[in-house]
């Protein structure tokens, strides 16, 4: 994972296998990672995602897979995505050490452990109000900005990001962002993914003390 402000691209698994190639096709050279997180997809399924993505130029090294060490080790991707119930971090570390392992955190706690075990990042969330966690308190930037202290691995936010929020969230000292429906399920995901990057670079003049 790049050392500066990294942007994640993280799949919805509400979209066709058509549909997500296409976007990802269509999003790859304006982001800096891309997640599979296609939770009710096989290995098999999976897979031919992945050879699919190869056909329209995606390179696999852009490719973290959420969960599915196999095939993100079977595949050559850059790496995976831990949850709660996925393996242990140190175990996938010790048995497949090409892969990059991140590991979704949501407390300080959750944090220091993960660092603890090996992992490469933590991806931490959800920062602001989110459709996907409907109903729950976001963390909000303290939060965030406890969790960036308290480790030294690279920390990447997520939930409920808007274009707005980019330049505060650059301000913590976070490594990067993580954006789901924000692009996969927008009208025009290039056009989001640059509008977010617009932001991150412009953000300061746009908001005005706003944002």
């Amino acid at each position: 994972m790049k050392k500066s402000f990294a942007f994640h691209a993280i799949s919805t698994g509400k979209q066709s296998q058509e549909e997500l190639v296409k976007v990802i096709a269509a999003i790859h050279r304006h982001v800096d990672v891309i997640h599979l997180r296609e939770k009710t997809k096989t290995a098999s399924e999976l897979v031919q995602i992945m050879e699919r993505l190869q056909l329209y130029d995606v390179p696999l090294s852009k490719i973290i897979v959420n969960d599915r060490v196999d095939v993100a080790y079977a595949m050559g991707a850059l790496g995976v995505q831990l949850a709660y119930h996925s393996l242990p971090v140190q175990q996938v570390k010790s048995r497949f050490p090409s892969l990059l392992v991140g590991k979704s955190v949501h407390s300080v706690g959750e944090a220091r452990l993960a660092e603890k075990q090996g992992a490469d990042y933590v991806l931490y969330g959800h920062i602001y109000s989110s459709q996907s966690k409907a109903g729950q308190t976001p963390r909000g930037i303290p939060a965030l900005q406890e969790v960036i202290t308290a480790v030294s691995i690279p920390v990447v936010a997520i939930g409920g990001i808007r274009p707005e929020h980019m330049q505060q969230l650059k301000q913590t000292g976070v490594s990067g962002i993580a954006v789901m429906s924000g692009v996969f399920l927008s009208d025009d995901p290039p056009e989001a993914v640059k509008r977010y990057q617009f932001f991150l670079q412009n953000g300061d003049e746009l908001c005005e003390g706003t944002c």
